[in-house]
């Protein structure tokens, strides 16, 4: 379990739901940790729970306010990163919006917006950080989603973007892989974080009625919590995956074996 002591793991949208789950999992088995999002409060009340379940002699996690389609901020990310640790070691892109369109009604502004983070941030983000992981020999974890592997209809271009995440995952473990790099991605389905009460404007009520719903479609019988993700993140970044690379690993409950009904 203490796998991870010692790694630095830069962690994206870290100031909620998956990201902020990756990082307290991470904290407790002694990672140490340089956490980014746009919020500062979140981020601050992050990294001090981070810091009071970890060792105790662990450095307080570097918390660097990011805009990640802001490409000044995403180098100042990195470079404050290894200024304050000297390496890195664990990359996972987990910042990512989703949102409802379909071909009649998604407009450029809305395609981009989903492309500009869910992408070409993270592009942006691994191609800075892939020197120091390659010093480090250590590991990428994308977060991916469910809908980058199947297809549902009324979130195109979200579902664009996640094929466009596992692709870049591929890729990616594919050039990295001589070099001692390993790239993987986590697929969640739904996952209770209330993101999508922020992404698509639902209410409290509606949200609880579609978690409710939500349940038939996964064959286990629920959605997934963060903490499912955290530790299926926590596996990929650790050595008790060594030879694991290029893995889309759905978190989902058995969603994506399942046939359109």
């Amino acid at each position: 379990m203490n796998n991870l002591h010692g790694k630095v793991a830069l962690i994206t949208g870290a100031g909620s739901g998956i990201g902020a789950a990756t990082a307290l999992l991470f904290a407790r088995r002694g990672a140490k940790l340089s956490l980014a999002g746009r919020k500062e409060a979140n981020l601050r009340r992050v990294g001090d729970e981070c810091a009071s379940v970890g060792p105790s002699d662990a450095e307080h996690p570097l918390i660097v306010v990011t805009e990640l389609t802001r490409e000044a901020d995403v180098t100042n990310l990195v470079d404050t990163t290894v200024k304050r640790f000297g390496r890195l070691d664990i990359l996972v892109n987990n910042a990512g919006t989703f949102q409802l369109g379909t071909i009649e009604s998604t407009s450029l502004e809305q395609y981009d917006r989903v492309m500009n983070l869910n992408v070409r941030s993270a592009f942006h983000l691994t191609t800075l950080c892939v020197p120091h992981l390659i010093a480090a020999g250590g590991s990428v974890v994308n977060v991916s989603s469910v809908i980058g592997t199947r297809s549902f209809a009324g979130c195109l271009v979200s579902c664009m973007s996640k094929s466009a995440v596992n692709q870049m995952t591929a890729g990616t473990a594919l050039e990295l892989a001589s070099k001692g790099v390993r790239v993987n991605s986590v697929n969640p389905g739904v996952t209770a974080t209330g993101s999508l009460t922020r992404m698509v404007g639902m209410s409290d009520d509606e949200y609880a009625k579609y978690l409710d719903n939500m349940k038939e479609v996964h064959p286990l019988g629920r959605v997934g919590e963060a903490e499912d993700v955290a530790q299926a993140i926590a596996f990929l970044a650790s050595n008790s995956a060594s030879f694991i690379t290029g893995e889309h690993l759905h978190v989902d409950g058995g969603w994506h074996a399942t046939c359109p009904r």
